[in-house]
């Protein structure tokens, strides 16, 4: 088994300060379990081996010299395939976008990993513009699942999540719009947070408006808070950037949860689970109150907001085709065209009509936490089923939204939501842990998430190589 590419960012970065190996040593494991695994999962649209060896050497020159750049310095790391990076094209998962032209800025999360000495190794698979809760794309095909490839990995962040459960690297940043890091987080076994709006900055702007977030995804909850500090923080290029954090996220991580009080939610009121996910999230809910948390059960009383979240997201993704002339939607994916047909053509009056939806479920969530420190629902209803399909077979709704219930609501109300491992189904299936916090409690989150990771151990569970 090569076991340097089973290793935390963590244990990297502390096997680097203790001379036990190098980055270069890190990098060639990554490099060789991308060429070992990513055949079956297809979870690469970009490796640049020679790029990577080059800056590993470069990162292990400064761990000798003992002058690393900062906390990530020789972390292999792979970035979506929606982040604009240097050098290498942002093609987006659609035929729509040339790669053959010039491309010479970093958005600002690669600029951020660039300064702490991040090896990149390369992009990560998504769907057309991110615009669904699987990864397949005309232009890349489909992406699978590193415990049974010939499942999803979720979207839209789906090759971001392949890469990191099968040891391509241990961590990379994906984006979240309506659950995108959250669902293939949920499906792999591996931990993603959508963290509070504007907290990493985003440019070029989404076309998805301010429903659209960037975020870890790793193997841990330490890991991520690590990540978080690395890519948050101020950048101009982004009008609604949040100020940068005056502290670590790994602040108070193992502080533990008994000074909390947790409501578990298991539908959100209108959900509906697969008994296995609601057994295991149960069991999850149970670990808190062992933990020393008050835990009620109890409803955050918000209806199901996804005719609103359709019509802010469609129209978003009906807009970003217009850039590409009148005929581009005759080539995009038939769930895409469909989606926009069906729900993206909306007047101004309709928009404004969702957006008052979004903004009475900011208010419900707000005073809902004034009671409650955190929310746990499932991450998702469901476990993974067959890649390339946009909704389980025989499902009651082709719409990607039908069922991932749990996640884009907090992309509406900008609240950090984190997705951890809960436990696995009889077929050996992930399932995942929603712990949501009030805008600005990241901290909070990561913590809890913490306590949950060490009390439950899911985490270290590795799938087989395919």
């Amino acid at each position: 088994m090569n076991e340097l590419a089973q290793l935390t960012a963590t244990d990297l970065l502390e096997g680097y300060r203790r001379g036990e190996f190098t980055p270069v040593d890190a990098a060639e494991a990554a490099l060789k379990a991308i060429e070992d695994s990513d055949s079956a999962v297809n979870a690469f649209v970009i490796v640049e081996a020679q790029q990577a060896l080059e800056a590993a050497e470069a990162s292990s020159a400064r761990w000798r010299a003992g002058r690393p750049l900062g906390p990530g310095d020789g972390v292999p790391t792979s970035i979506k395939d929606i982040f604009c990076t240097r050098g290498w094209p942002t093609l987006r998962g659609t035929r729509l976008i040339d790669a053959d032209r010039p491309w010479e800025e970093d958005a600002p999360c690669v600029a951020r990993l660039r300064e702490t000495g991040a090896v990149l190794l390369g992009k990560t698979t998504t769907p057309e513009f991110a615009w669904k809760g699987v990864t397949d794309s005309l232009r890349h095909g489909s992406t699978g699942n590193p415990h049974a490839p010939r499942l999803t990995s979720g979207g839209s962040s789906g090759g971001s999540a392949a890469a990191v459960g099968s040891g391509m690297g241990p961590w990379s940043v994906g984006t979240d719009g309506g659950g995108s890091v959250r669902i293939p987080a949920a499906f792999t076994g591996t931990v993603a947070i959508k963290p509070t709006y504007g907290l990493v900055p985003m440019f070029p702007a989404s076309p998805f408006g301010t429903l659209a977030h960037a975020g870890p995804m790793t193997r841990t909850v330490a890991d991520a808070a690590l990540l978080l500090d690395i890519i948050t923080g101020f950048d101009s290029r982004d009008w609604s950037a949040a100020p940068t954090p005056t502290g670590s996220f790994l602040d108070g991580l193992r502080d533990g949860v008994a000074d909390l009080r947790i409501a578990f939610s298991p539908a959100l009121g209108f959900g509906d689970n697969d008994p296995e996910i609601d057994a295991l999230v149960r069991a999850a809910a149970a670990t808190f109150e062992q933990l020393g948390a008050a835990v009620d059960e109890v409803d955050p009383g918000i209806d199901d907001p996804v005719q609103a979240f359709h019509a802010l997201w469609f129209a978003g993704a009906a807009k970003v085709l217009d850039g590409y002339g009148p005929h581009a939607i005759e080539q995009v994916d038939p769930g895409l065209r469909r989606c926009i047909e069906e729900h993206g053509r909306i007047s101004a009056s309709e928009f404004l009509d969702a957006t008052a939806v979004r903004m009475d479920l900011g208010v419900t969530m707000g005073r809902f936490h004034e009671t409650y420190d955190l929310l746990l629902t499932p991450t998702l209803p469901i476990p993974a089923f067959p890649r390339a399909r946009d909704a389980p077979e025989q499902w009651h709704s082709p719409d990607w939204t039908s069922w991932t219930p749990y996640t884009y609501p907090f992309n509406m109300t900008q609240q950090p939501a984190i997705s951890v491992p809960c436990g696995f189904t009889s077929a050996g299936l992930p399932a995942g842990l929603q712990i949501i916090g009030p805008r600005h409690a990241d901290r909070t989150v990561l913590r809890a998430a913490q306590a949950y990771e060490e009390a439950a151990d899911w985490g270290t569970r590795r799938p087989a190589r395919p």
